[in-house]
């Protein structure tokens, strides 16, 4: 079955919803100029309330592998998420020091952006439009054939969930489909993963 990852959680009324519903994975933004920003007291306050069935993954652009791997360590997160220029070394490092999971952000113009990360030593690679966060989607064919588990996100909401859901992704990442008036919202959070597990 498809797993199913809530992104940009940011207050305790998302995590009752998120325990209520029960996706495999929330994400902690940890990117300052994200609308969805949380600094790291705030997530550790937020981790402490998320049920253990539920992995919080960090979201990174371009943080030192130092910073990530220690939120990894402290288990402030479960997974490192990477949207920014991390080189396959960082992803190597991170992978070693910690032995928790790393998620590659890859932004798909072309067939080639996904090539190129198919022999990574990434976990996972998520592939969006490559500017998180803002529900645009990208051309899904351009994906076909990925043989690395993966998460596809970026514009998907409840009008193409069903066609997100027969790319092949390892899981589906919702942000902006989960909101009203930039805030998560329980009843949109508990249709859109019903959606998914009842598909």
């Amino acid at each position: 079955m498809t797993k199913i990852k809530i992104c940009g959680l940011t207050r305790s009324e998302d995590i009752w919803a998120a325990n209520r519903y029960k996706p495999d994975y929330i994400g902690f933004v940890f990117a300052k100029k994200s609308r969805r920003y949380l600094t790291e007291r705030q997530a550790v306050q937020l981790k402490r309330m998320l049920s253990d069935e539920i992995q919080a993954v960090g979201v990174f652009v371009n943080e030192t592998k130092e910073t990530v791997a220690r939120l990894l360590c402290e288990r402030t997160i479960d997974i490192a998420q990477l949207h920014g220029q991390e080189t396959e070394q960082d992803i190597r490092w991170i992978r070693e020091q910690t032995g928790r999971p790393v998620i590659k952000a890859v932004a798909v113009q072309s067939i080639l952006d996904m090539d190129r990360w198919q022999e990574s030593s990434a976990d996972y690679l998520l592939f969006d439009n490559g500017a998180g966060g803002t529900g645009c989607t990208f051309d899904w064919d351009l994906i076909a054939g990925c043989e690395k588990p993966f998460f596809l996100a970026g514009g998907i909401g409840p009008d193409n969930l069903a066609d997100a859901l027969t790319k092949g992704a390892y899981a589906i990442d919702l942000s902006s489909a989960a909101e009203t008036n930039g805030y998560k919202d329980p009843r949109k959070i508990g249709e859109l993963i019903k959606m998914v597990r009842e598909s």
